[in-house]
């Protein structure tokens, strides 16, 4: 990659990985779903007045919507609410690779190879051993929701791959349009309608930085500079720099919220995240080898 390319992208991860502890600043105050259906509308607002609609059916943006506004960041805003630390999120978050590759094996019929299959293992190893040796910054309820959006993030990949869209920026777009709705029906429907009022009375400074952090650096910005390198460079070398994310998270974590990890979680983290690499280079590179040149927003 070029320097100033390289920079961009690292730059993008560090923005990612940020972004955990500012939804740990909303979230910690007010309704999870509220702030992430916030996030969303800001995103797309006033941005989809100058974006035109992708030629894709409406129910695929419907779908996508629901799948990566509720499934992905509803239920990971949660996994933070209900006691995951902010770098924990981000790194338990990268078990989509490993949901990924189970969508691949069941719909698309893709080979595991030995290399992969043993960066599962290893990675479910360091997965086990975090959760196990928590100091408080790991829940099994903060667990299961971070599960659940990793579980999305497949399925938001084979909406989008069904959608047959050829513009994956302007499909996250519109795609976002229909995430608040679904958001603030669930919030209502779990916490009652005075959950509305109790959002509006309290809302404050922390809680904007919160939402227009994730809205515009991160959903705005950073996916716009991810599908521009992504349409200059092959996924084999660009999928590898994501695991900077979870790595910049525990970071910003430390110095924001003092977040602490024991040193059987350094290991296991640090197992968890090789094993990941192992599972997602190859795939990355047979990618790159077939020229095909994918985006999951």
């Amino acid at each position: 990659m070029k320097g100033r390319d390289l920079l961009l992208t690292i730059g993008v991860m560090a923005i990612w990985g940020i972004n955990f502890s500012m939804i740990k600043l909303g979230v910690t105050q007010l309704d999870p779903l509220l702030i992430a259906a916030a996030r969303f509308t800001c995103a797309t607002f006033p941005i989809i007045f100058f974006v035109r609609k992708p030629n894709v059916s409406w129910r695929y943006l419907m779908s996508y919507g629901l799948v990566f506004g509720t499934g992905i960041w509803g239920m990971a805003s949660c996994s933070i609410t209900f006691g995951l630390s902010s770098g924990m999120a981000a790194v338990l978050l990268q078990m989509d690779v490993l949901t990924t590759v189970l969508v691949g094996v069941l719909l698309y019929k893709e080979v595991i190879s030995t290399r992969m299959a043993m960066g599962i293992m290893v990675a479910l190893v360091g997965l086990i051993v975090s959760i196990m040796f928590t100091n408080g910054n790991v829940t099994l309820v903060g667990v299961a929701f971070i599960m659940i959006s990793a579980i999305c993030w497949p399925l938001a990949g084979v909406i989008v791959r069904k959608s047959g869209t050829q513009s994956a920026f302007a499909f996250n777009i519109w795609g976002m349009l229909f995430a608040p709705i679904p958001l603030i029906a669930l919030s209502v429907t779990l916490n009652g309608v005075e959950v509305l009022s109790h959002t509006y009375q309290h809302w404050n400074t922390d809680v904007w930085i919160s939402v227009l952090f994730q809205a515009y650096p991160t959903t705005i910005f950073g996916y716009w500079i991810w599908n521009k390198m992504i349409l200059k460079y092959p996924m084999s070398q660009l999928a590898p720099l994501t695991l900077l994310v979870s790595v910049f998270a525990l970071i910003s974590g430390y110095f924001i919220y003092d977040e602490q990890l024991s040193l059987a979680q350094w290991i296991s983290c640090s197992a968890f995240l090789i094993g990941i690499a192992l599972v997602l280079y190859p795939k990355s590179l047979a990618k790159a080898k077939k020229g095909s040149i994918n985006s999951v927003a």
